[in-house]
């Protein structure tokens, strides 16, 4: 059975955005390709929100044609582009012309939760998620997520998009460490329901 393993990048106070979803203001250090490429290096399928995959895609399809990028980052360039992905949204239409199509699912929200139950029982590798809070916030109060990795980063936003704003959920702490050569906290929990 695989996992829904969530990770994203949050400040100490605790924003995963700035004012008006702002990524520049994050704590983005070296160590956080590193980390993000050894989920991928478990992923059966990428689940995104719309925002965060239009984003994420742009991104990583320059760095995939960009031959002065280095090694690592063509490697999550492959898995970003090459790996099954599902976007959960209620607004992003599916595009027959888009380079993405061949490996892109749309569901609506109200399917999310039976999808993603679906491919945890049949998916060969886990269904990694980064980022999008507004998407995954919804799912762990539903009890999918199994697994939350929060980067904690050397930054206090004071405003922005906060990380959770469901209900309570109980975690249980599994690790608690610096990434290699970074100020990025790692803590890894397991969701206990």
């Amino acid at each position: 059975m695989s996992r829904l393993v969530v990770s994203v990048l949050t400040s100490l106070d605790g924003y995963f955005q700035g004012l008006d979803g702002d990524l520049s203001v994050m704590p983005f250090q070296d160590a956080f390709n590193t980390h993000n490429l050894e989920l991928l290096s478990t992923a059966g399928t990428l689940a995104y929100g719309s925002t965060w995959f239009t984003e994420n895609w742009d991104f990583w399809s320059k760095v995939a044609a960009d031959a002065s990028a280095n090694r690592r980052e063509h490697d999550i360039a492959h898995f970003v582009t090459t790996l099954p992905k599902i976007v959960i949204s209620d607004s992003m239409a599916a595009d027959s012309g888009a380079p993405w199509t061949p490996t892109t699912r749309i569901i609506p929200r109200s399917a999310a939760p039976a999808e993603l139950t679906r491919l945890k029982e049949q998916s060969d590798g886990d269904v990694v998620m980064f980022g999008s809070a507004t998407t995954w916030n919804p799912l762990l109060e539903l009890g999918l997520v199994d697994e939350l990795t929060v980067l904690v980063g050397p930054a206090l936003l004071g405003a922005g998009n906060k990380l959770y704003t469901g209900s309570r959920a109980g975690l249980h702490l599994t690790d608690a460490s610096v990434l290699s050569r970074s100020e990025l906290v790692k803590l890894r929990y397991l969701t206990t329901g």
